[in-house]
């Protein structure tokens, strides 16, 4: 099973997606049952990578290779790594959690619906897989599809406007990423005189210092958009506010991170000189704290509460950006482990908000107000995911935190010292929504009656609390994973870096 474990992961939505199309549309319950055992059977196939990936090896591991379009150098290639395994852990994970929240959230195409999240589940999975540039491309192309339909279709008031900008903003980034990676692959033609998209291949070329920056800021563009990093960031809050509360959970748990894992699996790598140029990484540390600040400070001034979550992504992942930058173990480490914990505690703050506008069809903060006297368990899972994203020590949001300022810190301690503000702001923005929307008396007699949450919605709940808890008081585990590929990363782009550390050690003792 080992050598075709990937294929089986990556295939199972779209194996689950072909029986869909034969359950009658009328069938909705039917079809309801079969998109959770899907889901759920995409989330055990995909255990076995996590028990059997070996910590301590180097590269890739559970390859798999095929000829697609020998012509043109086009490979099935796919295999993991410590970033990329941790990464699709997450994505079976919120796959699951994204088909069970949705039980009676459609009622309406409820067939297309579904479908249209296996065969997003399976452009996801195939992004942090593939090791074959034109593979990835096509995975990355093809996660817009469904996106956009999930956002157009199911979406709210707005969602035909929100749909298009989320479709065109990531339309346009791709196409400048691939003219970077056609850059690359004639390049290569031309210094070894074959073509390739193999990864690992593309590794070997060497480009022109000017080259290679043009490169780089194509690259840029189309991870910028993705993350969204500021000042990209604008198609977020509208997708995220229109996009029905399972859609908005998979873009901010599983979609922005394939921005992220862009940075790390190919502009790192391919180009290390422009990663480590003095003058792009400083542009791209003071846009990461940029967003940071500024995501936080417009959060305080939201009166919808999906929409201040959404805002709260911009500067959560300003810090992931931040710490890729910083280019220290640390950092990148730190940055790792924080897209983990953002789709954790974003996700469940989007799945919080989900149950509330079921139940209320209103995401207005001032409509609500005292909700912990009528729903107390809802009031707790709801403290927890706040604290979550806030940093509170012992839950998974500080531990990533602490380690991309721990690694800012080693960068730049000016960089430290503007991103800790984001800490505090967080903090401020989390704790106001919190007392506005549960404290206090119940002043709207509409809330007065509204159920606690059922046995369904804490199943929802449950396994993301238990995974918070686990990384925020024994993250090691998470750190070993990634131990492998971030100090090869980190020396590709710094070479001689760990001789450098040993060196200062020695020095100092």
């Amino acid at each position: 099973m080992d050598q075709h474990l990937l294929s089986i992961i990556l295939f199972t939505p779209l194996a689950g997606l072909a029986v869909l199309l034969f359950i009658p549309g009328s069938s909705k319950n039917v079809i309801r049952i079969w998109a959770n055992v899907v889901a759920f059977a995409g989330f055990l196939v995909s255990l076995p990578l996590a028990t059997r990936f070996d910590k301590g090896a180097s590269g890739f591991q559970f390859v798999e290779r095929a000829e697609w379009i020998p012509s043109l150098g086009v490979q099935y290639l796919i295999g993991v790594d410590g970033i990329s395994m941790l990464l699709i852990m997450l994505t079976t994970v919120f796959g699951f959690i994204a088909a069970l929240s949705s039980w009676n959230a459609v009622e309406e195409r409820v067939k297309e619906y579904y479908a249209m999240f296996m065969l997003l589940q399976t452009g996801m999975i195939g992004v942090f897989l593939a090791l074959d540039f034109f593979l990835f491309y096509v995975f990355w192309e093809l996660v817009l599809v469904p996106m956009y339909f999930i956002i157009g279709v199911w979406g709210g008031p707005r969602k035909l406007y929100a749909a298009i900008k989320f479709f065109l903003y990531t339309l346009a980034g791709s196409v400048l990423m691939l003219l970077g990676i056609l850059a690359l692959y004639f390049q290569y033609h031309a210094q070894f005189g074959a073509y390739t998209f193999e990864i690992a291949n593309l590794m070997k070329v060497v480009l022109e210092p000017g080259m290679e920056r043009w490169v780089f800021w194509a690259f840029f563009v189309g991870f910028a958009i993705k993350v969204p990093m500021f000042p990209f960031h604008t198609w977020l809050p509208d997708a995220h506010v229109e996009a029905p509360t399972a859609g908005s959970v998979i873009l901010a748990a599983v979609l922005l991170k394939m921005g992220t894992y862009g940075f790390l699996r190919f502009s790192l790598p391919l180009l290390p000189r422009a990663s480590n140029d003095v003058e792009i990484v400083r542009i791209l540390a003071i846009l990461s704290i940029v967003g940071i600040i500024y995501g936080a400070l417009v959060c305080l001034m939201q009166k919808d509460w999906k929409k201040l979550i959404a805002y709260s992504s911009v500067s959560h992942l300003g810090f992931c950006t931040l710490g890729i930058f910083a280019l220290n173990p640390n950092g990148i480490a730190g940055s790792v482990l924080q897209q983990i914990n953002h789709g954790i505690s974003t996700g469940m703050l989007f799945l919080v908000i989900g149950v509330m506008y079921e139940r209320r069809h209103t995401r207005e903060i001032s409509e609500y107000g005292g909700i912990a006297h009528v729903m107390p368990k809802y009031a707790i899972v709801f403290a927890i995911a706040m604290l979550s994203s806030a940093g509170l020590p012992l839950l998974n949001g500080f531990v990533g935190e602490f380690t991309i300022l721990q690694g800012a810190f080693e960068a730049n301690r000016v960089w430290a010292a503007f991103a800790v503000s984001g800490v505090i702001l967080g903090a401020a923005y989390l704790l106001w929504l919190y007392q506005r929307v549960m404290l206090g008396q119940v002043t709207n007699g509409k809330n007065l009656r509204l159920p606690d949450l059922s046995a369904r919605e804490m199943a929802v709940f449950l396994p993301l609390i238990a995974w918070a808890l686990w990384i925020g008081v024994y993250p090691k585990p998470y750190f070993d994973i990634l131990e492998k590929p971030v100090q090869q990363l980190v020396e590709r782009v710094k070479p001689g870096y760990y001789q450098g550390q040993a060196a200062l050690k020695a020095g100092v003792r």
